[in-house]
């Protein structure tokens, strides 16, 4: 039977908490803060600190993965998988991501934050099992998705009939005018990706406002004239949808 290795100096420089650790934890370090200042420049609920954390803490995760057992190295009956801490990591990492996804109404919130936390794990466990090279590349990677995607997308919309739109309409509730409202959006090429209702009182009866969120291939003025010839409606009002599902 063999006899474990003794365990290095707590405090001593050796291949575990060596420079190369250092180094590995400093370009986490670099990288997530990069990609986290991209997320707290657009006010996202995860920011600077929350990606920086991500980056250096899996990078640490995998340092403690590949170093963290080498006193038990020969001991009879003990037979270490590196992997299996990594693997624990990129569990436990869904964890925060959820945290970030919130769904109001048809609407889904946060998906492109969620996504990032799970790139930026990933980058700092590759710096911390020395694929530096490939930490870096993945990291432009993100910013060109990012950055270059929107420009790209919004171009190819520019190019296309696809428009995304915004109805504000008031009408008298009770008379099924939200269902039948509805069923014409569809009808004209598009799709409903958020309603949001407020019913209030007046004098007369009961009226309602709701804003609808749309896109699609469809022509929007002609919507808006079928909407408001419709029995009940009392007003439409047309915009441009300007705001960010990420």
């Amino acid at each position: 039977m063999s006899s474990p290795q003794l365990a290095p100096e707590l405090f001593g420089i050796h291949h575990g908490q060596g420079l190369r650790q250092f180094s590995e934890l400093a370009i986490a370090l670099l990288l997530s803060s990069l990609i986290g200042l991209e997320r707290e420049a657009r006010q996202k609920s995860a920011g600077l600190r929350t990606h920086t954390l991500v980056g250096v803490g899996s990078a640490l995760f995998m340092e403690v993965s590949i170093h963290g057992f080498g006193a038990l190295l020969g001991v009879e009956g003990v037979s270490l998988d590196p992997s299996r801490v990594a693997a624990q990591v990129v569990s436990g990492i869904g964890f925060i991501g959820g945290g970030l996804i919130f769904v109001k109404k048809d609407a889904v919130r946060g998906l492109t934050t969620a996504a990032t936390i799970w790139l930026t794990c990933a980058i700092g466990m590759a710096c911390g099992g020395g694929l530096a090279l490939l930490a870096i590349g993945a990291t432009a990677v993100h910013f060109l998705i990012v950055r270059g995607f929107p420009k790209l997308t919004e171009r190819t919309m520019k190019a296309s009939p696809y428009e995304r739109v915004e109805l504000r309409l008031t009408y008298r509730s009770q008379h099924g005018l939200l269902g039948q409202m509805l069923a014409m959006c569809t009808g004209s090429g598009f799709r409903v990706t958020d309603v949001q209702v407020e019913t209030g009182a007046d004098d007369e009866n009961v009226s309602a406002e709701v804003l609808l969120r749309l896109e699609g291939t469809g022509s929007a003025h002609p919507l808006v004239e079928a909407l408001a010839e419709l029995d009940g409606v009392r007003g439409v009002a047309l915009g441009r949808q300007n705001d960010s599902t990420e």
